[in-house]
């Protein structure tokens, strides 16, 4: 059973305005991502097909893991009078001329238009309310559109931020059933999930069909401290570290390509409670470190690492 909460959205900064108001004028910012076998030519390529049509590059990074046959990656910002308007026959263009000659892998966008997150929870309330603060102040460039849960404890910390909440309870038996009401509820509305300490695992079919990447953070114990209780069985090991590993999750448990890691030291004084305090400071902040940049178009995925501009 599907349970949805619904409060009207507080205004946040740099929303976009209701229809018949009045909004931020639009900022015609384009981002081109691309990739493709390295060679000669690429970025005189790239630069020509946007000059020519009076763009101007604002920022440029690039990277090759191999200057002889390795392969080479690419995040450019652009501005563009009338992009909005003129970003369909943009991407045509780019994709009959440049994209073709050296076999790219590609995307163009409208920086104005913010990718649609979803956010999926257990109980940990963590790294889930420290986004949707975020988000309301207008750190993100995202819009936050859903909440989906497999407890209904955190429906009313929720509610104050205006987004929805689906309360889809998971068990062993219903399993198949609780991931399709999740990708009918989501089919077409996002472009990002983000698994905010979302305590079950999601099957490789739901992974396939739901058509968008999903971020994942988790505790650095693994694989050592896998399982319950991981804090409390690091202190009696004696750790000196602790941290979190965001990544992209996979189909192969926690082993997805990396985005963002970050660690902190702790000793012999931390009891188990003092760890786990520490860990969900270092779950926050790596977490909203990997959405900010896979929101920013600055991660790009290597085989089963990642490129971060």
């Amino acid at each position: 059973m599907t349970q949805t909460v619904t409060s009207p959205r507080p205004p946040r900064p740099g929303a976009a305005a209701a229809p018949g108001t009045a909004g931020p004028a639009a900022s015609d910012l384009g981002r081109l991502l691309a990739s493709c076998v390295d060679r000669p030519g690429i970025v005189s390529a790239i630069t020509a097909f946007l000059h020519d049509r009076g763009a101007n590059i604002t920022q440029y990074d690039q990277e090759t893991t191999d200057p002889v046959g390795g392969r080479f990656f690419q995040r450019l910002v652009f501005h563009l009078p009338g992009l909005r308007e003129r970003l369909p026959q943009l991407e045509r263009e780019f994709g009959e001329t440049v994209a073709p000659r050296f076999g790219m892998t590609w995307r163009m966008r409208d920086v104005d238009a913010l990718p649609r997150v979803a956010l999926f929870v257990s109980r940990y309330d963590h790294c889930l309310l420290d986004l949707l603060w975020r988000w309301r102040r207008g750190e993100f460039p995202i819009d936050i559109v859903q909440v989906v849960s497999n407890h209904p404890d955190l429906a009313e910390a929720v509610a104050g931020f205006g987004v929805p909440y689906a309360h889809i309870p998971v068990t062993r038996a219903t399993k198949p059933e609780a991931e399709q009401a999740q990708l009918d509820l989501l089919r077409d509305r996002v472009d990002l999930v983000v698994l905010a300490r979302y305590m079950q695992i999601l099957s490789g079919d739901l992974l396939d069909r739901i058509g968008v990447p999903v971020i994942n953070i988790h505790h650095s114990f693994l694989p050592a401290f896998a399982g319950a209780s991981p804090y409390d069985r690091a202190r009696e090991r004696g750790v000196k570290l602790i941290g979190a590993t965001a990544h992209y999750a996979t189909e192969d448990l926690d082993e997805g390509p990396i985005i963002e890691q970050d660690v902190i030291r702790v000793s012999h004084r931390h009891n188990a409670a003092d760890l786990v305090r520490l860990g969900a400071d270092i779950e926050r902040t790596v977490l909203a470190r990997a959405v900010r940049w896979h929101c920013e178009d600055r991660v790009m995925v290597n085989g089963r690492t990642t490129i971060v501009f």
